[in-house]
């Protein structure tokens, strides 16, 4: 067994030097957790328990033959990312849990299918084993599917992946189903206790962000070894990263579409809109101090709160780079959204909603299908720090997204052996200084942002 491990050199860089950033990525923390309640059909979880022998993944050591084995202590790591789905559940009891649903009433947190359709295996009473947890927090179940109809063989000859597949096992190396699983709780759902409202992040609950490859590489308990590629194949970090913005955009705008999500009483739901357009410092002085700016693709109108397109921006910036033949058609519906959400007409803006889902559903079928080069990774790069992409981020929300954007894909480069790590880390300062441009949110300057952005873009360009 060769071991390939993520580059954590650049992803402990990431996280020594943006701490401010992961504070604001509560799913390093209180929200850290995958799905508790997809839809799994009638099997059976059987419990963190089932998996945790030394024979099968609870070994101390990560030596085993196939696999590491030592995936449960991953999952347990008390301190780093790699364990927070395992404190998911604990976390409502802590003093946060505690307030945020005193604030919202709804009983204690660590009983409020509210809290626990994300912070545990959220598993019907008629289908939890005899081992099965519900303080366990997110257990291996609500990523790879209840193990009832797989657990007794999926080690064994003559199983196969596709078989195990074929009984239930959840296929997460496929990009959209990966994709899909994080976001049920990274962004929402419609199942029980998978939507964060306005109402619970005014009691507390941190904004929520997302990013397929990153998040993968912070949770990886496997290694991308000759076994692992000939049940899988490689995975691609182009590729992931590229099918995770275009299924956030339609997950977003699908949930939008929907009255029952897209309004909380008689105000629109401020989940799916930038906090930051409004949550600033009010004052009153000579020196006006705006908490808006004019966006040359977001035609709405002068201060009205703008809906969150951190991915939109990145999926316009993708399709322009890996499928032109449909960027123009995403980006026409992009607009006609944004413009229909200035308009007033709730109607019009679901409508155009829905539209702008099917556009990003298409190009996620496209970008999951598609072969991918080396090349992809710097072309994406210099779209997304280029002139025309640039003059976008204007909020807070999309340069974060865009700065973790352009740290993952240099980071595929170095795993795929296209840029050696010394090269990366000899522009790491350039990277560094647009992850400090979005580290305080309050602080955040526009322009500070896309003048640090285009240094990063232009370092990584020399190393083609």
């Amino acid at each position: 067994m060769t071991v390939s491990r993520p580059n954590w050199g650049l992803i402990a860089s990431l996280r020594s030097k943006s701490a401010g950033l992961f504070r604001l990525f509560a799913v390093l923390g209180l929200i850290a957790v995958y799905p508790g309640a997809i839809a799994f059909g009638n099997g059976t979880f059987e419990g963190v328990a089932s998996c945790a022998g030394s024979t099968c993944h609870g070994r101390a050591e990560g030596n085993g033959a196939v696999v590491r084995q030592d995936e449960i202590a991953t999952w347990q790591e008390p301190s780093s990312a790699s364990g927070a789905h395992s404190r998911a559940y604990a976390v409502l009891a802590g003093r946060r849990g505690q307030q945020i649903a005193s604030s919202l009433g709804i009983g204690p947190a660590t009983q409020a299918p509210e809290c626990l359709g994300c912070h545990a295996t959220y598993a019907p009473s008629s289908q939890r084993g005899e081992r099965f947890q519900l303080s366990d927090g997110v257990g291996c179940e609500s990523c790879h599917g209840p193990s009832e109809g797989w657990l007794a063989n999926h080690y064994a000859r003559p199983a196969t992946h596709a078989s195990n597949v074929s009984d239930g096992l959840t296929p997460l190396e496929n990009p959209q189903v990966r994709a899909n699983v994080c976001l049920d709780c990274h962004y929402g759902s419609e199942s029980t206790g998978q939507f964060v409202t306005h109402s619970m992040m005014a009691a507390g609950h941190p904004r929520v962000s997302f990013e397929l490859d990153l998040f993968s590489a912070l949770q990886q308990h496997h290694d991308i070894d000759d076994d692992y590629t000939a049940r899988k194949r490689k995975p691609n970090a182009v590729r992931f990263w590229a099918v995770g913005q275009a299924e956030a955009v339609r997950r977003a705008t699908s949930l939008f579409a929907k009255p029952k999500f897209g309004m909380e009483g008689a105000f629109p739901q401020l989940y799916f809109y930038d906090c930051h357009s409004c949550h600033r410092e009010i004052q009153d002085s000579d020196q006006r101090r705006l908490t808006f700016q004019a966006n040359p693709e977001r035609p709405i109108p002068f201060g009205n709160p703008p809906f969150n397109d951190e991915n939109i921006i990145m999926l316009s910036a993708v399709a322009g780079a890996l499928v032109p033949g449909q960027a123009e058609n995403f980006r026409s519906a992009s607009r006609t959204f944004h413009q229909a959400m200035g308009e007033g007409s709730p109607g019009a803006a679901r409508e155009a909603a829905g539209m702008l889902s099917q556009r990003a559903r298409a190009l996620s079928n496209a970008l999951s299908q598609r072969a991918y080069i080396d090349a992809d990774a710097f072309r994406v790069i210099e779209i997304i720090g280029g002139n025309a992409t640039r003059s976008r981020f204007t909020d807070y929300s999309g340069s974060v997204q865009a700065v973790m954007a352009i740290d993952t894909l240099l980071n595929g480069l170095v795993s795929n052996g296209r840029v050696t790590a010394g090269a990366a880390a000899g522009i790491r300062v350039n990277i560094n200084r647009a992850y400090a441009a979005v580290e305080e949110p309050n602080a955040y300057s526009p322009a500070d942002f896309r003048t640090a952005i285009n240094s990063a873009t232009t370092a990584i360009r020399r190393l083609q």
